[in-house]
């Protein structure tokens, strides 16, 4: 990274800080994990959006990456990233992969990742990106998300980058005993709320709330009509 990227992406980093210290009473996350800072800071994410984006790359909000979609704010990257207790061995499901920005941090911090997303051409973008930046362990397909992805299954944690009413049953089935899935639920008449949800060695789930939140659509949930 330049100088001047580096200076933008440790500009950032406080920012992202500050706001995990202001919503921890929310979140229960005052900190993040030193692993999960040392993945944010490998990622390039001017590489994950648009050109004509390149000087907003490191600001800390979403950007639109066409097909009505967007890259995540990095807090919320962050954020969901800490929540899905990544470790070491983990093969972990990405639902809406868009530019591959999520992927590449969760790269970073676990053993494999599969992730899912409906456009063909952001999948195909994406794949051809993760691959060029050397991401090896990531594997990218076109595929509704809401079915999850049973041939890898069942998978160590589970992370879904866009709302729908409902976690789908299929991504709570192809989670592992011991699991963590994070997801936005809700829609945007009635709001969305970030969701943590834990499957137990039993295989009984517990779900919480853990913050308000605005995602795009889960394409291909049975009331969505628009782009995920």
């Amino acid at each position: 990274m330049t100088a001047d990227i580096d200076s933008e992406l440790q500009f950032l980093l406080d920012q992202i800080r500050d706001e995990m210290r202001a919503t921890s009473y929310l979140t229960g996350c005052p900190t993040l994990e030193q692993r999960v800072v040392l993945a944010l800071q490998q990622v390039p994410r001017h590489a994950f959006v648009p050109d004509e984006l390149q000087h907003s790359a490191y600001a800390n909000r979403p950007l639109p990456i066409g097909h009505g979609q967007t890259v995540s704010q990095p807090y919320i990257v962050a954020l969901m990233t800490e929540l899905v207790r990544p470790r070491a061995n983990d093969v972990v499901l990405e639902i809406g992969t868009g530019s591959g920005y999520q992927a590449a941090v969760l790269a970073n911090l676990v053993k494999r990742v599969y992730s899912l997303e409906i456009v063909e051409e952001l999948a195909e973008q994406a794949r051809e990106r993760l691959r060029r930046l050397g991401y090896g362990n990531v594997e990218v397909r076109a595929d509704n998300g809401r079915f999850g992805w049973p041939e890898h299954a069942p998978y160590d944690a589970i992370m879904v980058t866009a709302a729908a009413p409902l976690i789908p049953p299929a991504l709570i089935e192809q989670l592992k005993p011991g699991g963590t899935l994070v997801m936005p639920v809700g829609d945007r008449y009635n709001g969305q709320d970030l969701r943590v949800l834990t499957k137990d060695e039993q295989g009984e789930v517990e779900e919480r709330s853990v913050l308000p939140v605005i995602f795009v659509p889960l394409t291909g949930s049975p009331d969505e009509t628009s782009a995920q």
